[in-house]
């Protein structure tokens, strides 16, 4: 289980690479093409990062607990329970993208 130290250096890393990936919409012309790509690839792993760690957590609760956890989430929305299970539990742990998101996933 991650502490909250852990948490906020994953939180802080996901926004400081969005923050950069809105700085190329607001002046593309500024960044090379590999500065590009590579705060591409930090929003990428970055996203991955907080929610591989989101699902090891999960995975850590009895199924009792993730029981609740998704039945709540699914009642709060926007999301159904279908969505949250594909996310948390359906598939691999560890992911190299980001799945959290309303994009269509790929299929196995």
């Amino acid at each position: 289980m991650l502490s909250d130290a852990e948490w906020g250096a994953l939180e802080a890393a996901e926004d400081h690479a969005y923050f950069m990936g809105e700085l190329i919409e607001i002046s593309p012309e500024s960044y090379t093409l590999e500065e590009k790509r590579q705060i591409l690839a930090d929003m990428v792993r970055t996203s991955a990062a907080l929610e591989n760690a989101m699902r090891d957590e999960f995975a850590e609760l009895d199924e009792e607990s993730q029981t609740v956890l998704l039945d709540t989430m699914a009642a709060v929305g926007p999301h159904d329970r279908e969505w949250w299970y594909e996310r948390l539990v359906d598939g691999p742990r560890h992911r190299d993208f980001p799945t959290l998101s309303d994009a269509p996933q790929p299929t196995r």
